[in-house]
């Protein structure tokens, strides 16, 4: 039971590691949490079955499931990747050199418009997404896994991987760095500080867009309030490994999955959404900055 718990909880800690690298991408860069990121994540879920009944409708599911798949995962990307590059440039940008408070509260409020905006145009009941997966899946030392939760686990992991190699390997990757260790020297050496921060949040909604997709797929029903209550937990994650801390937002991200499937196994499932909490509560009272997180020493 203890490893079906933790295969379990694995599949649940990917999708919370992807959405809290998206969390901490952005206050790496701007010092800003970005609270309508769930929201996007949740417009990915949205999305990803519109668009697989679309190919459904038009019969290419029936012709090529994994074409369609593939199309739904693209298109569903491209779509949230806009959306974040939107809301950058409209909630954010302007209040660029604003008090802190004032994009704070701008991230609230577009997270309360996205949400009663797909809440109008698809309803407040919950949709449920084509099931094409099904239970199938094999054996693993005892130990029933499904090819989703395979797929989910092995697509987490490479979307994890390259992620970091983007960010150490690529010039991209290193002007990113740089402008979060200091933008206005980024800006002095030729880096373009404004398309860094469009490509920060261009990254983060594609990788929320694929955790929506998962989730979508794994418990096949979506509402427009899964973008809250994951983003938190998302949030819970980047601030437990280091806020600002990518492979910090990955571990937070794992081991709050964990934490949460063997907590529901072990002592009980209606409390489930407590857990991570407890346990970030106890991490910041031993280590303030989380994890990985790296403790500042304040200058007089």
């Amino acid at each position: 039971m203890l490893l079906q718990q933790l295969i379990n909880g694995l599949t649940l800690g990917g999708v919370y590691a992807i959405i809290a690298i998206g969390y901490t991408m952005v206050y790496g860069i701007l010092e800003l949490i970005n609270f309508a990121h769930g929201e996007i994540y949740m417009l990915g879920a949205y999305l990803a079955i519109i668009f697989l009944g679309l190919f459904t409708a038009m019969g290419l599911t029936a012709t090529s499931l994994p074409l369609a798949l593939i199309l739904t995962a693209i298109l569903t990307i491209i779509f949230c990747s806009a959306y974040g590059f939107t809301m950058e440039k409209v909630a954010y940008k302007p209040l660029r050199n604003a008090p802190r408070l004032s994009p704070l509260i701008s991230a609230i409020g577009v997270s309360i418009f996205l949400q009663n905006y797909v809440m109008l145009t698809q309803g407040a009941t919950d949709k449920a997404f084509p099931q094409r997966f099904g239970e199938a899946g094999f054996q693993f030392m005892n130990v029933n896994v499904t090819y989703l939760q395979a797929m989910i686990i092995l697509v987490s992991g490479l979307l994890m991987f390259f992620l970091h190699l983007f960010i150490h390997k690529t010039r991209m990757g290193k002007a990113m760095r740089a402008t979060a260790q200091d933008k206005t020297m980024a800006a002095l050496v030729g880096i373009n500080v404004d398309s860094i921060i469009s490509v920060t949040f261009i990254i983060g909604a594609g990788l929320a867009a694929v955790a929506g997709i998962m989730v979508a797929s794994y418990y096949g029903l979506v509402n427009c309030f899964i973008g809250y209550i994951a983003g938190i937990k998302a949030f819970t994650a980047a601030v437990l490994g280091g806020i600002g801390n990518i492979p910090g937002a990955m571990l937070g991200g794992i081991i709050l999955g964990l934490v949460e499937s063997t907590g529901a196994a072990y002592i009980s499932s209606e409390y489930k959404d407590a857990y991570a909490f407890i346990i970030l509560i106890v991490i910041l009272l031993i280590k303030p900055s989380g994890i990985l997180g790296k403790t500042t020493e304040e200058k007089v």
